[in-house]
């Protein structure tokens, strides 16, 4: 039944009918070409992590820059390569030695190539060793959200580009839905650190005319990092503080519930509100068809799509990690996190503490869970702008592409980025991509 269900969704969906690689127009394709090379380490090799309380320790150990005393004919890409597809063969040896080998070679001080490689082997030593669950969990930011401190996703949302856009492209659809409206509800499955809504606020504040009450709802996952914390409340506050500041009437309140979970009657949807539904990286944490019969994915969309939004903003990661098989899935986030990381290099020197949190407590639990996790326990499930697409299709809603006032702001913004950012408009949806690769699609619905 479970391969009928992949069968069908690739039909339906269309797996194999979107390439991302090339998106920009630059004849890049999905391989990374280049040699690696930087600092090595010789520390002795360690055991894959088994639990949680222990396993950042091999990500620790492969930050040394001596010098090793061997090098080997292959370059890291190269090994890493040959050990996913070595162990996609079940040849748990072969794969166990090449890791062993890739440990000696790799640096998280290194550069881009050189620090990829070192996450993505501990993915393959998770994958191994069937740990993949605890080590995603022990890479989850352990510092809870504060008024005078930014968690490290926050982080990578402010200095890598890409994401930035995306949030501006939302934003900027959300607020041209706000035109003529006394009354506006938004509801966000995942508010995070709630950065989105500080630039929102502020640019409500520059409308003309008295800006719209604005009445925020926000999920929350009783598991998360926020709830556990009181974050949620933090967060909450801060934005009431924003908001009183800047003369925008403002109301927030949280539901303490798994997105799954969520019904209708707990979102308080109010007669004369216009309502926006707001999925920031937030969807392709939802399993599908692939998974569960139950495809909480589709459930979910359909269950907003009930709610009758006056607008649906959609932020995703533009890779396809969902249903490709393992081998296949590897290569493709090796290509997509590769690029990541070289574009974070432009912008967080190569010592900063801040791009270390960034890349191991956000780009290393999703490599780590792409790449060791399968089932219910691989959580981080990309899908591609055409898939979204589909998906949005089928539940009901129309493509409202971006305006020209919204694209022409973002434009302007990243001219003074970096002119290795690029931007692109395909059937009303917003990438955003470093040189030929596309990172980030937004797009709206209604």
């Amino acid at each position: 039944m479970k391969l009928m269900l992949q069968e069908l969704e690739r039909d339906l969906l269309g797996d194999n009918d979107v390439d991302v690689g090339d998106m920009f127009g630059t004849g890049l394709n999905m391989e990374i070409d280049g040699e690696w090379s930087g600092p090595v380490r010789t520390e002795p090799i360690h055991e894959p992590p088994k639990e949680s309380s222990s396993s950042e320790s091999n990500l620790s150990s492969i930050s040394s820059n001596k010098e090793a005393s061997h090098f080997s004919s292959r370059t890291p890409k190269q090994m890493l390569i040959e050990c996913a597809a070595v162990l996609a063969e079940g040849n748990i040896e072969g794969a166990s030695a090449i890791i062993n080998e890739l440990r000696q070679l790799v640096s998280i001080h290194g550069d881009p190539p050189q620090r990829i490689a070192a996450y993505m082997v501990e993915g393959l030593a998770a994958r191994v060793a069937a740990s993949g669950k605890y080590l995603y969990k022990a890479l989850r930011c352990k510092e809870p959200p504060s008024s005078d401190r930014l968690a490290a996703m926050q982080i990578l949302f402010e200095v890598c580009p890409c994401f930035k856009f995306g949030f501006m492209a939302a934003n900027g659809a959300i607020i041209e839905a706000f035109k003529d409206e006394k009354r506006v509800h938004i509801i966000d499955f995942d508010i995070n650190q709630g950065s989105q809504y500080i630039t929102l606020i502020q640019s409500i504040a520059k409308l003309p005319g008295k800006p719209p009450h604005l009445r925020l709802t926000g999920v929350d996952d009783p598991d998360s990092v926020q709830r556990l914390n009181g974050g949620l409340q933090i967060i909450g506050l801060r934005l009431e503080k924003l908001a009183e500041v800047l003369g925008v009437s403002f109301e927030f309140q949280a539901v303490a519930s798994r997105t799954s979970l969520v019904t209708p009657s707990m979102l308080d949807c109010r007669p004369g509100e216009a309502l926006v539904v707001n999925f920031a990286f937030q969807l392709h944490h939802m399993p599908d068809e692939s998974v569960s019969t139950i495809n909480q994915r589709d459930q979910l969309l359909r269950m907003v799509k009930s709610l009758n939004p006056k607008l649906v903003t959609v932020v995703e990661q533009d890779v396809n990690t969902n249903t490709s098989p393992f081998f296949p899935r590897f290569i493709e986030a090796y290509s997509y996190y590769s690029t990541v990381f070289e574009s974070l290099d432009v912008t967080l020197p190569r010592e900063s503490q801040d791009r270390m949190n960034v890349e191991r407590q956000c780009l290393a639990r999703d490599i780590v869970n792409i790449v060791a996790c399968e089932g219910e326990e691989r959580i981080e499930r990309y899908e591609v702008a055409g898939k979204w697409r589909a998906r949005m299709t089928m539940a009901g809603f129309t493509s409202c592409p971006m305006s020209p006032n919204v694209i022409a702001m973002i434009r302007k913004l990243i001219r003074e980025y970096c002119d290795r950012y690029k931007l692109k408009e395909d059937l009303g949806a917003l990438h955003f991509g470093w040189e030929g690769k596309s990172l980030i699609v937004a797009s709206a619905w209604r």
